[in-house]
């Protein structure tokens, strides 16, 4: 007989004027760019520093240089994108591009320079150098000289340890329209779901990297807010996209640790376990080439060859160069024993970044009112069928612009009392080990059946192991107090199972997306949209009919 855990009486709600789920470069650049007469709550399910913007290393992509174009950008974003990408987002975000990196500067981001100019440097599938950088720690140094603004700002509160659970409707909890009027959360160290309301929630949790066994993200990367999205009624896009980053270090001891793209862009060769070049087979621009291209040519002579790996060489280069360049780089390689400067570095790809995610305009709106998502929780058009290096942190701060300057010219009023969460009918788990088995079949399944390439066999198969899953998860769910695992092992679930729904329906191979068994380009390049069938009970963990017992609550 389990026992019942004895019911607490909730919290108060929390009431601000604008809740921003994610800390990474999107959210804390819509915290700080709203008014200070706003209430604004940042909530994050680990610390503050913990989101993958931190993790970026190449940098911000803007044309700066005066030899460079907009039009530049655009094309080589367009190039990128497959023919998928949006033209009006791709050419709003490249042209707000140098704004934004203004605003970086204004706020103390200490960039690389050279002769008292940003230094550029440039990556693969750039025609020109337009990569703003700090050397190459550039994420971390943006997120680092945000984080301390946010910490000296007295209208944001942020809240940490707190994990997204559900948006909570208006229509789906008894009130009249359809709006979004706050979200549960899951305070970590409480072990309560407190309730959060505000006129606007903005959506900035970042990818799904973590659905696959080998990622460069970190374990924040969970989907969260695509998944609470789509249960909420949104419309997702273009989640067959998955960029697989072509120069992730293997070895042993390195987690997750990526090779910047501009070690390939300063000349860094790929080669076989031989030493011999490959890519100019695959490709005129060689190891410039996009990383669709890149990451499929490394899968495709690993599988071949039967390698463990192969090696990225920039030996060429002076040491000088290599510690000024790319010191993290060089010292994580060297307490690892390899000297980049003598030794090239073993690589593998592995899983980087959600080209796909909640539909949104050029304002950062989704399909229910007030709801924003931004960065990579979004699917602004932007990124098409393959993200162009560079182009997601500069994504982060344009969209965070425009959705702050929607919200301040907006009129919403402040939502009603909402219904607390209602977990009365639930008990403690007695069998958790269940989440950590079904966690890492999840991403063995996905890397192994929707990873570089498909086929509908392995998609096939992969949608029924999803579907056993999602019965399983959600019969705990529906029984068991939520934790922070189970929570983000449902969203993990959902998201698989909308990149596989999505990679089913593509009958083509384009950009990130290879099928074997559609090994052509459609003539007509048209994105993947998904709309969730209506949801017919509340939120909180009651049965379908306690609809007027939750709202009474």
């Amino acid at each position: 007989m389990k026992s019942k855990t004895p019911s607490r009486p909730p919290a108060a709600p929390w009431v601000f004027d604008v809740l921003i789920v994610g800390s990474g470069l999107a959210g804390l650049s819509a915290a700080l760019l709203q008014s200070h007469d706003k209430r604004v709550a940042v909530i994050t399910k680990r610390t503050v520093a913990e989101g993958s913007s931190g993790w970026a290393q190449g940098g911000i992509a803007a044309v700066w240089d005066q030899n460079d174009s907009f039009d530049a950008h655009v094309d080589d974003t367009l190039t990128a994108g497959a023919g998928l990408c949006d033209p009006d987002a791709t050419r709003f975000v490249v042209e707000n591009a140098p704004r934004v990196i203004a605003w970086l500067q204004e706020m103390g981001v200490p960039f690389s320079e050279e002769d008292g100019q940003l230094h550029l440097t440039r990556e693969g599938g750039h025609s020109a150098r337009r990569i703003v950088h700090v050397t190459d720690a550039t994420g971390a140094a943006v997120q680092n000289t945000l984080i301390d603004h946010l910490q000296k700002t007295p209208n944001i509160t942020l809240f940490e340890n707190h994990t997204l659970v559900d948006l909570i409707i208006s229509d789906r909890v008894g009130l009249p329209g359809h709006r979004c009027l706050g979200l549960y959360a899951l305070d970590d160290v409480t072990d309560q779901v407190l309730t959060f309301q505000a006129p606007h929630t903005i959506l900035a949790t970042g990818g799904a990297g973590k659905v696959y066994l080998y990622t460069t993200n970190p374990d924040t990367a969970t989907g969260d807010g695509i998944a609470a999205a789509w249960r909420a009624g949104c419309r997702v896009q273009n989640m067959e996209f998955i960029q697989f980053h072509p120069t992730c270090l293997y070895h042993p001891h390195a987690k997750s640790f990526l090779i910047s793209e501009a070690v390939r862009g300063e000349g860094g060769r790929l080669l076989l376990p031989d030493g011999s070049r490959f890519m100019p087979h695959h490709d005129p621009r060689a190891e410039l080439a996009p990383r669709d291209v890149v990451a499929r040519a490394i899968d495709f002579e690993m599988k071949k060859g039967g390698f463990d790996c192969v090696y990225l060489d920039i030996s060429h280069q002076p040491l000088g160069f290599l510690t000024e360049h790319f010191p993290n780089i060089y010292a994580r390689c060297l307490e690892l024993g390899i000297d980049i400067s003598k030794h090239p570095i073993p690589v593998v790809p592995a899983a980087h970044y959600t080209c796909g995610g909640v539909s949104a305009d050029l304002e950062g709106r989704t399909d229910i009112a007030d709801l924003y998502a931004i960065g990579e929780t979004a699917c602004s058009g932007l990124h098409g069928a393959n993200r162009l290096a560079s182009n997601s942190l500069v994504e982060c701060m344009v969209f965070a612009q425009a959705t702050t300057q929607a919200i301040q010219g907006s009129s919403t009023p402040p939502p009603p009392a909402l219904p607390q969460w209602d977990d009365s009918r639930v008990s403690d788990a007695d069998e958790t080990v269940v989440i950590s088995h079904n966690w890492d079949e999840l991403r063995r399944f996905m890397w192994d059946y929707v990873g570089i390439v498909r086929t509908n066999k392995r998609l096939d198969r992969a949608a029924h192991r999803i579907a056993l899953l999602q019965d399983e998860i959600q019969e705990f769910y529906a029984h068991f107090h939520v934790t922070r695992d189970l929570l983000e092992l449902r969203n993990l679930v959902q998201v698989a199972d909308l990149i596989v729904r999505s990679a089913q329906s593509r009958h083509e191979s384009r950009g990130l997306h290879f099928s074997r068994d559609y090994p052509a380009l459609l003539p007509v390049a048209l994105p993947t949209l998904l709309t969730p069938e209506p949801l017919h009970h509340p939120l909180g963990q009651s049965s379908p009919t306690d609809l007027a017992a939750v709202v009474a609550h």
